[in-house]
């Protein structure tokens, strides 16, 4: 992909260890479902969130003000794996639960100024494979797709979110749960 930094990490997370992951972050976590205006209108989110970070780390996105929750012990050690894996640190982790598969995320770069000049975003994936969509801002025929497996790492850097928008379509396939835990850094 031109304009871009992106590595794809298929078994980041050790097999045995995925569904137990999943289990724990599907019980432990404080799940919510926010509403966002869409089309001059107010809907739910199609996903669950929640979002774990160092304290004083609120995040904003899509008009939506997240105050941080104490890490739960299965994001920290996640948080030194990743850290230990890419040599960068991370401060926060937004996770999505897409519980089938009209639960989605449209279009969109994580460009918030929050989250510094050429960001990098480490997603992790647990449960149902997806397919992930990038279309590049200025070139829209320059499009790529990749499945996420469960136990993935997806690592977004450089200028990746100045030149590329990326989502998790709808599908209308039948499909089981999917967690991703997208780690960042704060400013």
């Amino acid at each position: 992909m031109p304009d871009a930094e992106v590595y794809l990490l298929p078994a980041f997370i050790p097999p045995g260890k995925r569904e137990v992951l999943q289990q724990a972050l599907t019980e432990k976590a404080a799940w919510r479902q926010e509403k966002i205006r869409m089309f001059g209108r107010q809907v739910d989110q199609p996903r669950l969130t929640a979002w774990y970070a160092d304290a004083g780390k609120a995040y904003t996105y899509s008009g939506l003000t997240w105050e941080p929750l104490p890490w739960l012990p299965e994001l920290s050690d996640l948080r030194k794996d990743l850290e230990k894996t890419t040599g960068a640190a991370f401060n926060s982790v937004l996770q999505n639960l897409y519980r089938h598969g009209q639960d989605s995320m449209g279009w969109h770069a994580d460009d918030e100024p929050e989250l510094g000049q050429n960001p990098i975003i480490a997603s992790i994936s647990l449960g149902q494979e997806r397919t992930f969509s990038f279309r590049h801002r200025q070139q829209k025929d320059l499009k790529h797709q990749l499945v996420l497996p469960s136990g993935s790492l997806l690592l977004m850097a450089g200028p990746t979110q100045h030149f590329w928008h990326h989502q998790l379509p709808k599908t209308t396939k039948p499909l089981q749960p999917r967690i991703n835990l997208t780690f960042r850094l704060i400013d």
